[in-house]
């Protein structure tokens, strides 16, 4: 889930649904005055999830405009005027104020109030019901829904009644258009990574293959030992022989006692969903957001629920253990986490299940 190089920036517009109420700008800033027009780069994205990008080249700005706001261009740059007595919050260097726009631009008003972002510094226009939110910040993060050609996957399933080592194609793979959601995040006026996050939806077709399980009949005195996927999953993953005792305080912290008397202390438990994920599928890459290169151990999260860096040590149903872990990659959102292996069968394998998370001291 490494970096991608920023895009060439004229125009590009991305719907989904008809709504054209816009809910999000960010503007990298190059510079500000409150009377004159702004040498900057706005990404707008919408309530209907559409993302504009706004060169400062171009001659004619596209007919953009809602009940608070319109964008207008002149000598230097784009800006965006706000209506009159529109309430607008301004949030900059830990300070919150709000104010009443006077049919200005965003330019004015942040000079009005004395705040002149720095050329590393951005704004992010957020426009609510109630009104509109201005946050001055040297790093923003919003998600870009795009459409993308996306090139179809191979699905490897058993078949118990085919003989081991042997295959059958049952349905053949079809390239198609996927809409995509990217995470992109800006610092100091630059696009500094955009992050594969979900898929929404894909015309691709899946290639089915499916494998035989079915081995011959052992002789009684060499019969192979069976095991179900959970247990290998849990040898695979499994850290210091899995949990022997789990002592918990009154508060939510305890102690993790493994069978071979490692202690693992811990601050907190979360019951979360958790899916798999390896490198050369889904747009995963080798490295990770955290700049670490992939490997078993590696755990995506949504950084607002588990910041990155946080320690962990994680028990799926069936008991899957998978056993230390760190989290060092995004691409998640909400009470998830998604775990890193080594092939794309143990993903498989693993699927979507419920885990216990205990948050590492």
């Amino acid at each position: 889930m490494n970096a991608y190089e920023r895009p060439n920036m004229r125009c590009a517009f991305f719907r989904r649904g008809g709504m054209v109420l816009f809910c999000l700008l960010v503007a990298a800033v190059t510079g500000l005055s409150a009377t004159g027009w702004a040498d900057s780069l706005f990404i707008i994205t919408g309530a209907d999830d559409a993302a504009i990008i706004l060169d400062p080249e171009q001659e004619t700005p596209p007919n953009l405009s809602s009940q608070m706001v319109y964008v207008s261009n002149g000598s230097r740059g784009y800006d965006i005027i706000l209506q009159e007595d529109t309430p607008v919050t301004i949030r900059h260097e830990g300070s919150v104020q709000t104010v009443q726009a006077k049919r200005e631009s965003v330019s004015s008003l942040l000079g009005r109030m004395h705040i002149y972002p720095s050329p590393l510094e951005m704004i992010g226009v957020k426009l609510l019901e109630a009104g509109v939110e201005l946050d001055v910040s040297s790093d923003l993060t919003y998600y870009d829904y795009v459409s993308e050609k996306v090139a179809f996957t191979t699905q490897r399933v058993a078949n118990p009644e085919l003989p081991e080592g042997e295959e059958k194609i049952v349905q053949e793979g079809a390239d198609g258009v996927r809409s995509s959601v990217y995470e992109v995040v800006w610092s100091n006026g630059a696009e500094l990574s955009r992050q594969f996050v979900e898929e929404l939806d894909s015309t691709a077709v899946d290639r089915i293959v499916e494998y035989g399980t079915a081995k011959p009949a052992p002789k009684p005195s060499a019969q192979p030992e069976k095991k179900d996927p959970d247990a290998v999953l849990a040898e695979h993953g499994e850290t210091g022989g899995g949990i022997a005792n789990v002592t918990a305080n009154a508060d939510g912290s305890g102690t993790l006692t493994l069978k071979d008397g490692t202690t693992l202390n811990y601050s907190g438990v979360r019951s979360m969903t958790a899916t798999a994920y390896t490198t050369g599928h889904g747009g995963v890459g080798t490295r990770t957001a955290s700049g670490t290169a992939v490997h078993v151990g590696s755990v995506a999260v949504d950084r607002s629920v588990i910041p990155l860096g946080t320690r962990m040590y994680i028990v799926a149903n069936g008991s899957v253990i998978y056993g230390l872990a760190v989290a060092e990659d995004t691409g998640v959102k909400g009470n998830k986490i998604d775990l890193y292996y080594d092939t794309y069968e143990e993903c498989i394998q693993f699927g979507r299940r419920t885990c216990t998370v205990y948050i590492l001291e």
